[in-house]
């Protein structure tokens, strides 16, 4: 399981609180906390979307570092892409915010 920084940049802090910021998201992250490592398809009929769009928001988890992927083989040769929830555990304070917003890297457009 990958982890996530304790003291996350501002960029950092910013995709991951957008990837958070769905529903989907939300349940797909709870889906891989309560039950572990699945695959795609497998994770597509557990929370009721659709691979391809389970897809997208996997890959919007993953950006953000919330997710991690691995590509294993099954016992009849199938590529599985196997997602699990990476350890993102921090601090969300006005005062994490403050340093986080220090080092964004975006600029604010008017």
């Amino acid at each position: 399981m990958s982890s996530f920084p304790k003291s996350p940049s501002g960029n950092q802090l910013q995709a991951l609180l957008a990837a958070l910021a769905n529903p989907h998201r939300l349940r797909i992250v709870a889906a891989l906390a309560a039950g572990g490592r699945n695959y795609v398809s497998q994770l597509a009929r557990e929370i009721g979307i659709s691979r391809p769009l389970l897809h997208l928001h996997l890959q919007k988890l993953e950006d953000a570092g919330a997710v991690t992927s691995k590509l294993e083989l099954s016992k009849d040769g199938k590529a599985l892409n196997y997602y699990s929830v990476a350890d993102f555990a921090f601090e969300l304070t006005p005062e994490a915010i403050a340093k986080a917003a220090k080092t964004l890297t975006e600029k604010l457009e008017d």
